[in-house]
């Protein structure tokens, strides 16, 4: 009598990768780009202009250009720190943080009237960075940029230094999550911060396809997929 050999067992599924829920600052970002982001493409003149003086920010510290003073969307920031849940340090963190994020997105939504250049839950800025390779090579100018990047040495360094990536990113249509950028901007300027983002850009980069991104897919254009808006943020 024979007996069939044993049917092998299926391979377990790999777990879907997911990330961690916005901080705070992460999620003020998201829903302050979002809202500009649905007037400007709207054509509303108030969102226009306020790009327009955003971009002036770019590559600058927090507070040095006394004409975005209020255009960042840092308000729910202050009255955290008012309710004692941000330390002074840690709202000097945020505010670096969030004014980098919003200037840069300025920067790549210039021009793009009928695109979100954000899009939450969207791609981390290591993969974004990958997808300007053609195919399966590596661009070396474009690496080049990405490495300057991570050695940066101070904020506004990194700014200055993020700001040639977005450029290249804004001529290619490849949007970023703005929010999680912020969250890791961040965390770059707490203690041992600038070896953990480098880590996570690093992978980010290194594990990304050009034709998919296994995190997030790029069915970030799914009907579904609002700004993250409410009719409650686009009063006036």
């Amino acid at each position: 009598m024979t007996t069939s050999p044993p049917v092998p067992a299926a391979p377990a599924p790999v777990p879907a990768v997911r990330r961690a829920p916005l901080s705070l600052i992460g999620s003020t970002v998201d829903k302050h780009i979002s809202r500009l982001q649905r007037g400007y493409l709207d054509d509303r003149s108030d969102a226009v202009a306020t790009l327009a003086r955003l971009r002036r920010g770019v590559g600058r510290s927090a507070g040095a250009t006394p004409d975005l003073w209020g255009l960042t969307g840092t308000e729910p920031l202050y009255a955290a720190h008012e309710s004692g849940a941000l330390t002074e340090e840690a709202l000097r963190w945020a505010d670096e943080a969030a004014h980098a994020a919003v200037t840069l997105w300025a920067l790549h939504q210039q021009a793009h009237h009928t695109a979100r250049m954000h899009r939450r839950h969207g791609l981390e800025l290591g993969t974004a960075v990958r997808r300007l390779h053609p195919g399966t090579e590596i661009d070396e100018p474009t690496r080049k940029r990405f490495v300057r990047a991570g050695t940066a040495t101070t904020p506004a360094v990194l700014a200055g230094r993020l700001r040639d990536l977005v450029l290249l990113l804004r001529r290619d249509d490849i949007p970023l999550d703005y929010g999680l950028l912020a969250d890791q901007l961040y965390g770059w300027q707490q203690p041992g911060g600038p070896q953990r983002i480098r880590r996570s850009w690093g992978r980010s980069y290194q594990f990304a396809h050009r034709t998919a991104d296994t995190a997030t897919p790029d069915a970030t254009d799914r009907p579904d997929d609002t700004d993250g808006t409410t009719p409650e943020d686009d009063t006036p």
